[in-house]
């Protein structure tokens, strides 16, 4: 790529597969924008770079035009960010006439600038124990081989090698690295219907990247992956509620037993549960049982958003504020999986919101997760905020001014569970050793 200071110009993907540049036209975002240089960094390591087929890459010429480059010479070019970089702006593009709904992945906006390529992001946590390199696809199909042959008939660890070696699913392959957080898929079932769910999807256009899991394990087979991992791997952390399927309090009494019976026979790691929240009364029983930390999932802290995009069946977002709160009250350490899409979350009032919320509910940490969805998808669907975009940066740096008690992350945390404590505030719970 050229040598090139004067401002951050469109890139594109080549037929070939490369990467085109236009020096002499702005880079864009998804509002029309120019990118600005303090939107970005450079191209993270372990980002990847996605053509948006059948999209135009487009910039801004100098006399304030709009340019598209033409179909012959490529598509419009996105970033795809690794876990712990969040995006700022989304990436710009002209459809054409047969342009299909992207893949669920959660597009950046990126750029030339400096010789180098720039995406639109912040980095928000630390990324190293969820880079590719971290998973080295050789020893792990050795890892997943030998522990189904030395435990043939557990259909949670036959998911979860699909998982591990098809997706590249950093929980589900920490099962057979014994390391970190792992993954135990349990419920089939949803009580949501996501606009944005990556297992399952009821439009005939959208096509979901994931399998949902087919049947619902029983107690020993949980137990037996659980307890395994609690007890061999470093910073433990078995976690109910993947990707790969529905919303595991459908199978609450399940988990419930299950943790009883680990707890029996393990004190070590931490159970975590990522869920939607939405059923107080059987987390109440995963709080007595021994659950020691939940992640509850959402795009706003405004119901007529929350429930455009999760489409809610027999449950509402107060539901979900009062599994916090009682999570707070039986020190439980709680956290949300904060589904960020610039232009919304962002937004004054969504922010405003959203401090109100982590005040009420007491959660000690928000888990910003880049929203896998094409934009045109997600905007028809969800109520227009009323407040401007304030930027990705100013949430950022708002929740820690507001909210200076809840951390700001990417990952789930081992964590000891603390002693109730009925009011907001309290000192996060220590990492285990």
């Amino acid at each position: 790529m050229a040598h090139d200071t004067t401002f951050p110009h469109l890139v594109y993907s080549t037929p070939d597969g490369g990467v085109g540049e236009r020096r002499g036209l702005r880079a864009l975002d998804f509002t029309g924008a120019p990118l600005d240089p303090a939107d970005l960094i450079p191209l993270p390591d372990g980002a990847s770079l996605s053509m948006l087929p059948q999209r135009l890459a487009v910039g801004l010429a100098e006399d304030g035009s709009r340019v598209s480059v033409s179909a012959a010479k490529g598509w419009a070019l996105a970033a795809l960010l690794p876990i712990g970089y969040t995006r700022t702006r989304l990436p710009a593009y002209a459809k054409t006439p047969a342009t299909e709904p992207l893949p669920f992945f959660g597009y950046t906006a990126v750029a030339g600038w400096r010789g180098q390529l720039y995406a639109a992001a912040i980095r928000t946590d630390n990324p190293e124990r969820w880079l590719p390199r971290a998973y080295d696809p050789r020893r792990l199909e050795r890892l997943v081989r030998a522990r189904l042959e030395a435990e043939p008939e557990n259909r949670v660890l036959r998911q979860h090698a699909h998982c591990a070696l098809d997706y590249s699913c950093p929980t589900a392959s920490n099962i057979f690295f014994g390391r970190w957080e792992g993954a135990v898929a349990v419920s089939p079932g949803c009580n949501a219907r996501c606009v944005g769910c990556i297992s399952k999807q009821d439009e005939d256009d959208l096509v979901s990247p994931q399998d949902r899991l087919m049947f619902v394990p029983t107690i020993e087979e949980v137990v037996e992956v659980a307890v395994r991992h609690l007890e061999s791997a470093p910073d433990a952390i078995l976690s109910f509620g993947q990707g790969c399927e529905g919303e595991p309090l459908i199978q609450a009494r399940l988990i419930e037993r299950s943790i009883r019976a680990i707890r029996a026979r393990t004190a070590s790691g931490t159970l975590n549960i990522n869920t939607n929240a939405s059923n107080p009364r059987s987390l109440q029983r995963l709080y007595d049982a021994g659950l020691d930390s939940l992640r509850a999932s959402t795009i706003s802290a405004r119901r007529e958003t929350y429930d455009a995009y999760y489409r809610p069946i027999g449950y509402t977002f107060e539901h979900v504020k009062r599994s916090l709160i009682l999570a707070r009250e039986a020190g439980v350490y709680s956290s949300i999986n904060l589904l960020c899409f610039p232009g919304l979350i962002d937004a004054e009032d969504e922010i405003a919101a959203l401090v109100a919320f982590l005040k009420e509910t007491g959660v000690r940490l928000v888990q910003l997760r880049n929203l896998n969805i094409d934009p045109e998808v997600l905007l028809p669907r969800i109520p227009t905020p009323a407040g401007r975009p304030l930027g990705m940066r100013v949430l950022v740096e708002t929740l820690r001014r507001e909210a200076p008690d809840v951390a700001i992350g990417n990952f789930s945390r081992p964590v000891k569970r603390a002693a109730p404590a009925p009011a907001a505030g309290a000192p996060e719970p220590a990492p285990l050793a």
